[in-house]
């Protein structure tokens, strides 16, 4: 099912394991929007650099997983790889990952449903080329599950300016999504999602210790993103719901018409995602983002993000994260949707959550251990991170708040 997928690449992407923006663009468009991967950005270090090698081979693995007090839990194993030459200018990378979900959320429950167990399979592939100082890059990646398939492909050009302190990039997208039932096939039943995104942005070296970026992005979608097994408990005019109502009340007050859910067939994303990163000497490093978020649905989001990581001796580093992220809900939010004339179904009607008003606060920890050679420690890190993540629902029928945690054990060498 795709019931509760957003919540886990929402937890990927605070551990910088996937992209947010192919997040979106998974089939999770109905999530809230997110902040970038909060990968630490590069900071100065103290040991001698390694000996020039033709090629660079970076590889890594990651464990994360996922768990909250709606009864869901994840495992998501992630192997990554890069292989570049910085003298021709040239790389290729690519990142396999599979994720175990298991959940019982009160969604599933209101549903009359069982638990259920469902395993993904999702990789990407992408390689880039600037001999100078112009340059160019593809991209692709898929995701399968039984009842759903994605793919995506794009590309970007990028040029350095004033002696490469500063870049700019254009870059578009495409992808496809079908969704369908589980042991169904899709040409018996399926919905289908297309998306075109056009991306712009700039990264500026403001001076020796100090990076500075932008992002703008627009993302066009046509489809129908409604999730296949989510039913929408409709009710008599006048009948009062309670915020955080138990399903059981939900039953007993609920008219006998409970139709899926249907959202508007197109929609038009916006966001800007701003950055900076500074390193105070060699001992510590600040990185700040801001993402705003605007979309055709009327939902306005914004998500501050800030990370802290300290130098601890001259093979650790450990330091703080906190996010919050707020959000209005879409125009055609409600808490307990009402039958029309004739008995009639609302036009619009949803039973997610993520779509209407709610603020979320994460607070977390990220420890590095470089375990490489004192002539190159980072030729080795063992890294791990830990985000508590409280989320309140400020107009739901079920659910008024969630707590999860999201977990990650990562492993990275330069081969």
């Amino acid at each position: 099912m795709q019931l509760r997928r957003g919540a886990l690449w929402a937890g990927l992407a605070l551990l910088g394991l996937v992209d947010t923006a192919r997040a979106e663009g998974s089939g999770e468009r109905a999530a809230p929007p997110g902040p970038p991967p909060i990968v630490p950005p590069a900071a100065a270090s103290s040991a001698p650099a390694a000996a020039a090698s033709p090629l660079n081979v970076h590889a890594g693995m990651d464990v994360a997983g996922y768990a909250d007090s709606d009864h869901v839990f994840v495992f998501t194993p992630i192997v990554t790889g890069r292989v570049e030459d910085p003298t021709a200018g040239w790389s290729v990378d690519g990142s396999y990952l599979v994720d175990v979900v298991s959940a019982a959320s009160v969604d599933i429950v209101a549903t009359a449903s069982k638990q259920y167990t469902e395993v993904r399979h999702a990789g990407t592939l992408g390689a880039s080329y600037q001999p100078r100082s112009l340059g160019g890059s593809v991209n692709a990646s898929v995701s399968r599950e039984p009842d759903y398939l994605s793919w995506t492909a794009g590309g970007a050009v990028n040029g350095d300016l004033a002696d490469k302190n500063a870049t700019l990039l254009f870059g578009f997208n495409y992808g496809h999504d079908v969704a369908g039932r589980t042991d169904t096939p899709f040409s018996v039943f399926s919905r289908s999602l297309d998306s075109a995104g056009l991306k712009a942005g700039g990264t500026l070296v403001l001076d020796r210790r100090t990076i500075a970026s932008g992002v703008l992005d627009a993302i066009f979608e046509s489809g129908d993103p409604s999730k296949p097994y989510r039913y929408v408990p409709l009710f008599a005019p006048g009948t009062s719901v309670p915020e955080g109502a138990s399903v059981d009340l939900v039953a007993r007050l609920r008219v006998a018409a409970r139709p899926l859910e249907q959202l508007p067939l197109t929609r038009q994303r916006y966001a800007v995602d701003l950055r900076i990163a500074h390193r105070f000497g060699t001992t510590s490093t600040l990185r700040l983002d801001e993402r705003l978020y605007d979309d055709s649905w009327a939902l306005l989001a914004s998500s501050t993000d800030a990370r802290y990581l300290v130098d601890v001796g001259r093979r650790w580093e450990v330091g703080p994260h906190l996010r919050f992220h707020g959000q209005k809900a879409v125009d055609f939010w409600k808490r307990a949707y009402t039958v029309g004339p004739g008995s009639s179904y609302p036009a619009l009607r949803t039973g997610d959550r993520e779509l209407g008003p709610l603020i979320g606060v994460t607070e977390g920890l990220s420890v590095r251990w470089k375990l490489g050679p004192e002539a190159h420690r980072t030729a080795w890190v063992l890294g791990w991170d830990v985000n508590l993540i409280e989320t309140f629902y400020l107009d739901d029928i079920y659910l008024t708040d969630r707590l999860s945690t999201v977990t990650g054990l990562s492993l990275e060498a330069e081969l």
